[in-house]
């Protein structure tokens, strides 16, 4: 039985626009850019067939193009869309948190750091730089790790939040294991860097821990 045959509230497109895209599966959604099936299989059961044959849909997302390729209804085109499509999502939050915007959404926030810590392979700690009114300055990538942790130096974050200005930062940093949850590690050098920027007045808002589709935040936690 194909798509179309099924009722109308299972149909994977009909189901997004009556219930918005938060409401599918991953099965769902990779349907829906994977438009149709295969001999046999549905676009949702082809789709399954791909995230169980892929681990998940972060190591399909992840994968190159020779491997995506390696698959039974994939090909270089369908590559190429991928890539577009999560190329254009980065670029959408990138706007939402443009230079010279106040900061008025956390879930936007957490979506922007997700995009560009998430699926990285190793451990990067990052910050947001704002100005006293919480306007974005700028983000940058600060220190690059190993699988297991990243060298922070307080002293080189302060000299760049002084160079920039800013009134105000938000750190963030990825745990490649895919889990969140955020170590001793990461609250005493979060304890640190809160020392360290308050001798200049520069206030520490938050900081996240980016996993596999979970994002902590100290403040949150009431850590900070």
């Amino acid at each position: 039985m194909g798509i179309s045959d099924w009722p109308e509230g299972e149909r994977p497109r009909e189901k997004l626009l009556t219930l918005g895209p938060q409401a599918l599966s991953d099965a769902e959604l990779l349907a829906i850019f994977l438009r149709v099936g295969v001999r046999g299989r549905s676009a949702v059961d082809l789709a399954r067939d791909l995230l169980s044959a892929f681990g998940g849909l972060r190591p399909l997302l992840d994968a190159n193009c020779e491997r995506f390729c390696q698959e039974h209804g994939l090909g270089t085109a369908k590559y190429v869309q991928l890539q577009a499509s999560l190329e254009l999502s980065k670029r959408h939050l990138e706007t939402l948190l443009s230079r010279g915007e106040a900061l008025t959404s956390p879930l936007v926030v957490k979506r922007f750091l997700s995009a560009h810590l998430r699926d990285l392979s190793h451990e990067v700690f990052a910050a947001l730089f704002l100005d006293t009114q919480h306007r974005v300055l700028r983000f940058e990538k600060l220190f690059t790790g190993t699988l297991d942790s990243a060298s922070v130096y307080p002293r080189e974050v302060a000299k760049r939040a002084l160079t920039l200005n800013a009134g105000a930062v938000i750190f963030a940093h990825n745990h490649p294991s895919g889990m969140a949850e955020p170590s001793d590690a990461d609250r005493r050098i979060t304890h640190r860097l809160n020392e360290a920027l308050g001798l200049f007045d520069i206030r520490v808002l938050d900081h996240f821990v980016v996993g596999d589709g979970e994002v902590v935040s100290f403040a949150e936690r009431g850590w900070l």
